[in-house]
């Protein structure tokens, strides 16, 4: 922890690793919080932050995790690239604490990213690294990088995974009121509810009846029809209403109808294909890569819904 220290930062860290949940499954963890001098550091937007080691803490620990800083090209202390080079764990940075990492060298030769308004930044500063740009997070295998935000959440939960398994990451994703853990590579999952209010009854009925039948072969003209509309009619009231056409939200359902049959079952991926309403393995594959950027087979692996034993 270095001065200006991102507050939101330090609390992911505190929430994933600093919080005993051994009642779930999870953990136990020692958390240290480490700073030049042990001293009580000044973090952003507001507070101070005891520490409880000195830089010399990280130089057993199994993972060291970097926060951002308020401002990430400030310098950063001999002693904090001394202490990050000597450490034999694995070090991860969240969002702009890519910078101090770079600052140390452990960027060079490896994949990196952080918050998508510093990608051009971080590649001036760590001009040997390969910085990508659509990614939440990097897995280096000893060193890793997570966008901005809600992305360095997703790359505690995969060290949390990667560590001990993904039933710990799964209780732990559980507690902390969010989905498993991404993987890197993924786009933000985004579900695609309603937007707006219907402006007839008949709309909202007609809406009901095809998330109800996802797996027949039913399309825009059917909906219009249910809704006893002409198409176009119908087309333009629930783009109003939705925000989407209607074949777009159709295909939007039935994609989120197969991820949670991926989520909640075994089925092969055949018949999730089939009860979907997307008919084939080859659609079901290309629908998920062009939404989500993944096959159904991995999007299962990172969300699959453990039973209970």
């Amino acid at each position: 922890m270095l001065p200006g220290s991102r507050m939101f930062d330090l609390s992911v860290v505190a929430e994933v690793w600093g919080v005993d949940r051994t009642d779930s499954g999870v953990g136990p963890f020692e958390l240290r919080v480490c700073a030049p001098g042990r001293a009580a550091t000044p973090v952003a937007p507001l507070g101070v932050v005891p520490a409880t080691h000195g830089l010399a803490g990280l130089r057993d620990c199994d993972l060291v995790v970097v926060p951002g800083r308020e401002d990430p090209f400030a310098p950063v202390p001999a002693s904090a690239v001394r202490a990050l080079r000597s450490t034999t764990g694995a070090v991860a940075a969240l969002c702009s604490g890519a910078f101090t990492l770079a600052a140390a060298g452990l960027l060079d030769g490896r994949e990196a990213t952080t918050h998508w308004r510093l990608l051009d930044d971080l590649t001036r500063a760590a001009p040997r690294a390969e910085v990508l740009r659509d990614v939440l997070y990097t897995d280096g295998g000893e060193v890793f990088t997570s966008a901005g935000v809600v992305g360095g959440l997703d790359l505690c939960l995969h060290l949390v995974r990667r560590a001990h398994g993904a039933d710990v990451a799964a209780a732990l994703a559980r507690r902390l009121v969010m989905p498993p853990a991404r993987e890197g590579g993924q786009r933000q999952y985004v579900e695609p509810p309603l937007r707006g209010n219907a402006p007839r009854a008949g709309l909202s009925s007609t809406v009901d009846w095809a998330v109800a039948r996802l797996a027949s072969p039913i399309g825009v003209a059917e909906l219009a029809a249910h809704a006893g509309m002409s198409e176009r009619t119908f087309h333009r009231a629930f783009l109003a209403a939705t925000g989407s056409t209607p074949g777009r939200w159709l295909r939007a359902q039935r994609v989120l109808l197969a991820r949670r049959l991926l989520e909640t079952t075994d089925l092969p991926v055949h018949r999730v294909a089939e009860r979907s309403g997307l008919g084939t393995p080859a659609n079901l594959r290309r629908r998920l890569r062009d939404e989500l950027g993944v096959a159904p087979d991995a999007y299962r692996r990172t969300f699959r819904v453990p039973t209970a034993s």
